[in-house]
């Protein structure tokens, strides 16, 4: 598989969602086919009700493998990067937390998804949130100007992780932390199932072995890597050959 074809797939597949053209996939991280069972993957992912009721309905795609500002003990008046921001349902919660005189920014690479979370913006009434368009290994985010990085389910998909660690360490100030939820792999995954674009896209084929995922973490500068939570990934549906191989991971790393 090549970079270009991978992100083109993840786009695609993340525009349809934003749009509602596909609505349901096998992922928990993809999105379900009715707004119970979004609801559903959201608490699944550790939202809690009064979490979810309290940002905009729209907000909320059942995407996600946890709950990262549940773990990022986000302070009033920080400036919070969210990478993969979606339809925004963490940045409007982290923007709950840092209050009128802080700021978060969501980086999404698909415009759908933009252009989705502005409208929640509208809908919210925010003023202290920031949607922007690009891609995580390549942040359109000034060096040493976020205080906290979060991320949920986002990095897997990408097929340079670690220029996507690099760059968080590049715009986080030095003290800054990074809390991740994110999906990896213990054991070999069936080099069928690598292949498949639409693996990838359900946050399958690009999740790394755990230990090199926190090695890359590491090798971007970051200090006191931690998995926090863990836990194996499960759905109904899910090919039989992965069960206890997918592995959900809260981790949090320091500059």
């Amino acid at each position: 598989m090549r970079d270009k074809e991978i992100k083109e797939a993840v786009k695609e597949r993340y525009s349809k969602i934003a749009t509602k053209e596909e609505s349901y996939c096998e992922c928990s991280c993809c999105g379900g086919e009715s707004a119970d069972m979004v609801i559903q993957q959201a608490k699944a992912a550790g939202y809690t009700d009064a979490e979810l009721g309290s940002i905009p309905e729209e907000a909320v795609f059942g995407l996600g493998c946890g709950n990262p500002t549940a773990l990022a003990e986000i302070k009033e008046g920080e400036t919070v990067l969210d990478l993969g921001s979606g339809g925004g349902i963490d940045v409007f919660l982290a923007a709950r937390k840092v209050g009128d005189k802080g700021k978060v920014i969501g980086v999404d690479m698909t415009s759908s998804m933009i252009e989705k979370a502005v409208e929640n913006v509208e809908k919210g009434g925010y003023i202290n949130v920031e949607f922007r368009l690009g891609e995580i290994e390549d942040l359109p985010v000034e060096s040493d100007s976020v205080d906290v990085i979060i991320s949920n389910c986002v990095i897997n998909l990408t097929p340079d992780k670690s220029k996507a660690y690099s760059e968080a360490f590049r715009v986080l100030k030095s003290g800054g932390r990074i809390l991740v939820s994110d999906l990896v792999t213990e054991g070999e995954i069936p080099e069928e199932i690598r292949k498949s674009f639409q693996a990838w896209s359900d946050c399958v084929t690009g999740a790394m072995e755990k230990q090199d995922y926190l090695n890359t973490i590491k090798n971007a500068g970051f200090r006191e890597v931690e998995v926090l939570e863990e836990h194996f990934f499960t759905e109904p549906n899910m090919d039989e050959r992965l069960v206890t191989k997918i592995v959900s991971v809260q981790v949090r790393a320091l500059k």
